[in-house]
């Protein structure tokens, strides 16, 4: 089973920075494609950024300019990095990815990390 790992996450001020990380772990799998996602408190779960195994990537509109989302195929690990952050950006952070393991695909999902943006 593949098990993915987030991390990176705290409590920044606002217009600072955070790279959040997520590292994907298993037995004999391949990565599709692999996302991250937030969910604020008392709101619905919304998807931030998605990056293929080819390094394209797409964004949610109102975030392309502040966020980045980058993978290290090698590590099987993909990052956030996020800059310029306001207090709206406080969420929980998680990552998920399709993969291939066993001839079955699958979305999986990390746990998340907690991101606090406050002064």
């Amino acid at each position: 089973q593949v098990q993915l790992v987030e991390s990176g996450g705290g409590l920044v001020q606002p217009g600072g920075s955070l790279r959040l990380s997520c590292a994907a772990s298993g037995r004999m799998f391949s990565i599709v494609s692999m996302a991250w996602h937030r969910q604020a408190p008392g709101k619905q779960r919304e998807l931030v950024a998605t990056v293929t195994s080819g390094g394209s990537s797409n964004y949610a509109d109102s975030l392309k300019v502040r966020f980045t989302i980058s993978r290290d195929n090698a590590k099987n690990t993909v990052y956030l990095q996020m800059s310029s952050l306001k207090t709206e950006d406080t969420a929980v952070y998680y990552c998920s990815a399709r993969v291939i393991q066993e001839l079955r695909c699958t979305d999986v999902w990390g746990r998340g990390t907690q991101v606090a943006v406050s002064s």
